[in-house]
This record gives structure tokens, C-alpha cells and sequence, in this order.
């Protein structure tokens, strides 16, 4: 046997600690999204549901209460994905492919992912979930930068088994560029983190001293409402007082928790929202199922964010990851039973909610209470469709117990992970010019190196239109096309328009607003809209 010198091995114990300094000065980065999950449905932003893992995460990190996506599900993972706005990535809206740059249904060329990015910077890159951004093979993750991939292409699905919900649908379940059937006793967020966790240990085995990105899309709570029966059983019962008693619990929490000013009101109810008390027993019954249903999938999510922490903290990669949760639009209003959907999936609606054949969802009284305390839903650019609750947590990297107040978006997600990373943004991809970054790192925010008092924040979704800028925020809804002006410091729920007040801010928003449209790439949904083709709903 050789003999080793003492001094060989004090160089080899320096080159360990070295290459550990190295690896810890770039962190894993676990970027988590939920699918229409309302602004109150955690814990730490105001409900009854068990998010513990999420909860601690918050108050051990940062909690964001003025965060941004854009409103519907694709048009988010677009602007998520690439660090633009989503006309600018391609996928303006949630129509099929358009003969229009901004609206072509798929990520185009001129921008770069998430993944590719930190591909390019020796990360390693991971997605499980649902990916909605390019339905066409050659659009899939690992055409954009993933190294391994598992999940839903499509918009939406059961979460038991492979099932397509409308006239001549096909939806799609693949293993990186392989179609495949959902095995038996298949519940698709545990099987999201089931892979997420493979992919990490197969990570951790071959490429030791490389960090890693892991993107998970859950899909959950997105209709259909589907969960496992031990949890569903937690929760059934607890809604029987029904949406504006749940209501009016969760702002009481909201407002104890510190996250609106004390002298935030809860917006009024929707007005095709009835009375909780004209309902028939029954009727109320099946709400509360639904219900039931909803949270059991929140709190799946959690438990599921739960078995991931707690697999890293096994390996020794907990102080080295940071955590990212946030939604990708507000609370769903929509229900399952019109004629876009198959004849069986309508039928399937009126299961009840836990039958694992059921295919339904629990609509505006649900959502309303989801989206706790704003107005209006997942679509429009009212509170209640483009605020998300976001989380950022990482020992070793994240602030502590850090409430943060000031305006951020999707769009900032993209410089957050490129600081930390310490990656590099290119100007030219794959031998395309590509877009620069439209957002601020989050880092800057968090540390107040900056305050962007004069930043403004655009949102267009198939005709409804918003600018936030500073306390302002100017809305537009479709097709009334009115703008309406709300002080959102004084009034974070937007239920006092002030635009009579101030015309001098309506005049500065509105020309901000038109100067960005154009430059993205925005066409008048009223032009768009005369020829809506196969509209999807997800």
C-alpha cells in the first residue's frame, strides 16, 4: 500500500472545504407554483387550512404580500419562465396558435428559460408538473433547457388517471420526451415530488459538486377537485357556515397576521354570489364537500413541499437550497358545465366532489373565498385574479422574518435566479437574439438598495388591463373598457375608484399603459376577439 503524505492530505482536506465554499456560494434553487390557488388559501395568509411547512417557511423567510403574476395560468408560467412579460414570450393569451408574434401559443426563440440559463451556468435542471407553455413536442422542457422532466404538457387533467375532458382531446403525461400511462394508485402531486425527489437523488449521485434548479408545477388546486380521502376527511364539516362566514375569518386572521393596513375593508361579495342562508340543506352540504375537497389539496401541496424539505435536509442540502412558492393566478370562478366539455366529464360533475370519478369544481362561492379579501377572479386584473401570497425561504441566503410591502412580479424571478446563481444572461441564444430581462432582482428589494417608487407594472389578459405603479394602481375590465383608479395603500381591495381625484395619475398611468402595450406587442382584444377559434379554459 502507498503511503500518503501528511502534507497531501492537508491539501486534499483544503480542496474539500474549498470546493464546499464554492458549492455553497450557489445554492440549489427550488421554485414551486401552485395552479389557482387564491391569495388567503395558506396558513400565513389566512386560512383554516394546515399549511405548516409553508407557514414555518414564511416566517422563517421572507413573505411577500404585493406580489404579481399575470392572471391565467399560461400566460404566468410564460412570464415565470422567461423573465419578460407573456406577449413578449409568445403566449399573450390562453388561445391556440395565432398568426400574431405576441399571441403564437408557444415560448418563441427570442427568450430564454429559467433552465437554460441555469443550464448554461453548470446547474443542473429539473422540472416536474405541468408545463402549458408549448403543446407541440418540440416545445417541450427539454427543448427548453430541462435535463429530465415528468408531468402534465396540457392544462389540466384528473389527478387519478390520464383523462381527456373535452371533444376530441388528447392530453399529455410525459417522462422527459416520452409519453406514458399513470401507473395504479397515481395521485399526480405526489407523484410531481415523487420524481422531483428522484431526479434530485440521481442529481446528487452523479454530479456532486454541481448545484441544482428544480421547477415543480403542481397543478393542484386547479379543477377538477381531486384528493385523497384521509385528507378530505380533515377538513369535512369545517365549512358549514358557510362562504361569507370563512369569509369573514380569514380577514380577521389576514388582518391579526399584519398583511393589509388596519384600515383595509373586506371588498363586498360578488353580486351573482347569493346567500349562504337561502340554501337548502343539501345544497349546503355539497358546498362544504367541495370545500372539503379544495383544502385537502392545499394541504396536499404542503405535505408534499414537506416530504421535499425534509429528503434535503436528509442529504445535507437544506442550508444550501432556496425555496420559492407562489401561485400562478388568483381563484378559479369557473365551473365545469358547459358545452366545451365532453358529455361524460358533465356528467361526471355531479359526482360528489370526493368520488375520485367526480370532475367538478367549487366556482365563484369557492373562490370568493380563496381570494380573501379582494374582488374579482383568475382572468381578470382586479386583486383577486393577478395577487399571489409568495414565499422565499433559504437559510443560509433568504432574510429572516422579512414582511415585505413593496410591488414585485413574475417578471422579477428571472434576475433573482441569475444574481444567485451568479449565471450569466445572454444577448444571444442558440442563434437567436434574445430579449433583455424586464425585472429587478428580488435581493435589491428585500435589502431596500432600492426603492422603485417610479417603477411601473403593466398586466393585459384578452382585453382586461391593469398598471400598478407605486400606491396606483389604474384597471380596465373587458369589454367595458373603463379605467378605474385605486389608491392600493389606502384601499387594497379596490373598492373606491379615485380616478375623479387624481385625472393627472390616470392621465400618467394610461400613457405609461399605451407607451408598453405597444411595446410588447399587445393587439386590442376586441380585434382578437372576433375570431376566437378553440377558446381552452385553463
Amino acid at each position: 500500500m502507498k503511503k500518503i503524505s501528511i502534507s497531501l492530505i492537508c491539501v486534499l482536506a483544503l480542496f474539500d472545504i474549498v470546493v464546499a465554499q464554492q458549492v455553497a456560494e450557489r445554492p440549489n434553487i427550488v421554485l414551486i407554483l401552485a395552479d389557482d390557488m387564491g391569495y388567503s388559501d395558506l396558513g400565513c395568509f389566512g386560512s383554516e387550512i394546515q399549511t405548516p411547512y409553508l407557514d414555518s417557511m414564511a416566517q422563517g423567510g421572507v413573505k411577500m404580500t404585493n406580489f404579481y403574476n399575470a392572471s391565467r395560468c399560461c400566460p404566468s408560467r410564460a412570464s415565470l419562465l422567461t423573465g419578460v412579460y407573456p406577449h413578449q414570450a409568445g403566449i399573450g393569451d390562453m388561445m391556440n396558435t395565432r398568426p400574431y408574434p405576441a399571441y403564437q401559443g408557444y415560448l418563441n426563440r427570442e427568450t430564454v428559460t429559467l433552465a437554460e440559463v441555469l443550464g448554461s451556468a453548470g446547474y443542473g435542471t429539473y422540472m416536474t408538473g405541468k408545463w402549458h407553455v408549448g403543446q407541440a413536442q418540440e416545445h417541450w422542457p427539454l427543448q427548453r433547457g430541462f435535463d429530465r422532466f415528468y408531468g402534465l404538457i396540457d392544462g389540466a387533467n384528473s389527478y387519478f388517471e390520464n383523462r381527456p375532458y373535452r371533444p376530441n382531446q388528447k392530453l399529455t403525461i410525459a417522462l422527459d420526451n416520452k409519453e406514458i400511462t399513470p401507473s395504479q394508485n397515481y395521485y399526480s402531486t405526489d407523484a410531481y415530488t415523487d420524481y422531483a425527489i428522484s431526479f434530485v437523488e440521481e442529481h446528487l449521485q452523479e454530479r456532486k459538486t454541481d448545484p441544482f434548479f428544480l421547477y415543480i408545477a403542481y397543478q393542484a388546486p386547479h379543477w377538477p377537485l381531486h384528493a385523497k380521502p384521509e385528507d378530505i376527511a380533515r377538513y369535512q364539516g369545517k365549512y358549514m357556515d358557510g362562504w361569507e362566514a370563512v369569509r369573514q375569518l380569514r380577514f380577521e386572521k389576514q388582518q391579526t397576521l399584519g398583511l393589509f393596513p388596519s384600515s383595509t375593508e373586506l371588498s363586498p361579495l360578488d353580486t351573482n354570489i347569493g346567500n349562504w342562508k337561502d340554501l337548502s340543506w343539501e345544497e349546503k352540504v355539497h358546498w362544504d364537500e367541495r370545500m372539503s375537497v379544495y383544502a385537502a389539496m392545499v394541504d396536499a401541496i404542503d405535505q408534499n413541499v414537506g416530504r421535499l424539505v425534509e429528503h434535503l435536509r436528509k442529504n445535507g442540502q437544506l442550508e444550501n437550497t432556496i425555496f420559492l412558492f407562489l401561485s400562478d393566478n388568483g381563484a378559479s370562478n369557473e365551473t365545469i358545465t358547459n358545452q366545451g366539455f365532453t358529455a361524460e366529464i358533465r356528467a361526471a360533475n355531479f359526482f360528489p366532489a370526493s368520488h375520485p370519478k367526480s370532475f367538478t369544481a367549487y366556482g365563484r362561492e369557492g373562490a370568493v373565498v380563496s381570494n380573501t379579501p379582494f374582488r374579482k377572479f383568475k382572468h381578470w386584473e382586479f386583486e383577486g385574479g393577478n395577487a399571489t401570497g409568495f414565499i422565499a425561504y433559504g437559510p443560509n441566503y433568504i432574510p429572516t422574518g422579512l414582511q415585505i410591502d413593496e410591488p414585485a412580479h413574475l417578471i422579477d424571478i428571472m434576475p433573482s435566479l441569475v444574481e444567485w446563481a451568479n449565471a450569466t444572461y445572454p444577448t444571444e441564444f442558440t442563434g437567436h437574439a434574445i430579449q433583455p430581462m424586464e425585472g429587478k432582482a428580488l435581493q435589491t428589494i428585500w435589502s431596500k438598495e432600492i426603492i422603485e417608487e417610479d417603477r411601473a407594472i403593466c398586466f393585459e389578459h384578452e382585453g382586461n388591463k391593469a398598471v400598478r405603479k407605486g400606491k396606483w394602481k389604474l384597471v380596465a375590465e373587458y369589454p367595458e373598457n373603463i379605467w378605474y383608479l385605486y389608491d392600493l395603500v389606502a384601499d387594497r381591495t379596490e373598492t373606491t375608484d379615485v380616478k375623479e381625484k387624481y385625472p393627472e395619475i390616470v392621465k400618467e398611468l394610461t400613457d405609461i399603459y399605451d407607451t408598453w402595450a405597444d411595446r410588447v406587442g399587445v393587439i386590442p382584444y376586441q380585434q382578437l376577439d372576433k375570431n376566437k377559434g378553440n377558446v381552452r379554459y385553463q
